[in-house]
């Protein structure tokens, strides 16, 4: 009895070592494609079993990566996320106020049990992906101080009428049915409009509701 469950324990630690491994090799894949003069991930040690020891990285008491807080971190580059799939806990998503360029990555949809994805004051271009509809669990998307274009997805004005996103601000952008770069804080009342969903955007201390372009896909 004694030897099977030492056995067992051997076995759980094992597999905690591999989760770990396989989570700290998805962090390092991210990182391979920034650009950090500041040299604000120089902690982020591949040889290391366990990322929760890695600066900007926080885990939950099972050692899973919950959070990644790199906010006004001067990275240039471009965001893949392909590996961070391999975070099935990731839960915010801090990129904010750096050089990051390029479109943001569809792959961001599969990261399912995020709530809060800040992407703002950034150099990203090209549209919103409609992937990031599949993040039932969102409240909080700023993407606002960009460069990005196109129409607004549907998706996400239904994630804010019926699901749990609270905050989507997609101000100073060049998107379709907004005034271009102009500022505005653009985010969501569930009870600004009867019929529809409608954008309250506000300047200075005033609120005005106004119905977007949006995109059928």
């Amino acid at each position: 009895m004694a030897s099977k469950m030492l056995s067992f324990i051997f076995l759980a630690i094992a597999f905690v070592t591999v989760e770990s491994n396989s989570e700290g090799d998805a962090l390092y894949g991210m990182r391979s494609n920034l650009g950090d003069p500041n040299n604000v991930l120089q902690s982020w040690d591949p040889t290391l079993v366990n990322p929760c020891t890695w600066f900007h990285v926080t885990c939950n008491s099972e050692n899973s990566v919950t959070r990644l807080d790199l906010g006004n971190a001067n990275l240039t580059g471009v965001l893949v996320v392909r590996s961070l799939e391999l975070l099935p806990n990731l839960q915010y998503l801090e990129l904010f106020g750096n050089h990051i360029s390029g479109q943001i990555p569809s792959e961001l949809g599969n990261l399912t049990k995020l709530i809060s994805l800040d992407l703002y004051k950034n150099q990203l271009t090209g549209p919103i992906p409609t992937s990031l509809g599949h993040l039932r669990s969102l409240q909080f998307l700023r993407l606002n101080s960009n460069k990005l274009t196109g129409k607004v997805p549907v998706v996400l004005f239904k994630m804010i009428q019926l699901g749990n996103l609270q905050i989507m601000n997609i101000s100073d952008n060049y998107l379709a049915g907004t005034n271009s770069k102009i500022g505005l804080t653009v985010y969501f009342r569930k009870t600004s409009c009867e019929d529809t969903i409608c954008w309250c955007i506000e300047i200075g201390q005033v609120f005005y509701d106004v119905r977007p372009t949006v995109s059928n896909s």
